[in-house]
């Protein structure tokens, strides 16, 4: 009965991207299908069809949209999305049931990639993401969500 099943909510991943679209970071926890092509091919997929989202809502939107594209839904999972200033784009994917993570996303932004990697001289922008300590943080981040579950599905 679907009435009496907890609905169990959760992270499957985290892509970020630079203004070119270059995958900076991807993180996965509860993905339970692969897309069945390399991960390159994967992210090619993910920030086209952004830009395509992107640009289809700015045009067909009736009402003039300050914030613009912020996340899509379909029957099995939720994207959600967030757009910087200076174009970097973080994209997590959940279960439906997760509420907007407009905020959760700005603060993986402000308080880790901008602590972590703007603000670090080692870290040149525009490579993958090669931080040690921003991953783990990422991680520690993402887990203490309250809507993370290690075992949903």
């Amino acid at each position: 009965m679907l009435r009496n099943r907890k609905i169990e909510m959760t992270v499957h991943n985290l892509y970020i991207f630079d203004r070119n679209g270059t995958c900076l970071h991807y993180s996965e926890w509860n993905r339970k299908k692969q897309a069945g092509i390399s991960k390159e091919e994967e992210y090619k997929l993910m920030y086209g069809m952004l830009f395509s989202i992107r640009s289809f809502v700015s045009k067909m939107s009736p009402l003039d949209m300050k914030d613009g594209f912020l996340a899509f839904q379909t029957s099995r999972y939720k994207l959600h999305y967030y757009e910087t200033p200076t174009g970097v784009k973080i994209v997590m994917n959940t279960d439906l049931g997760v509420p907007n993570c407009r905020d959760v996303l700005h603060q993986i932004y402000s308080t880790l990639y901008v602590e972590y990697i703007v603000k670090n001289p080692l870290c040149a922008l525009g490579e993958t993401l090669q931080s040690e300590l921003f991953s783990s943080r990422l991680e520690s981040f993402i887990r203490a969500l309250p809507f993370f579950s290690a075992r949903a599905g």
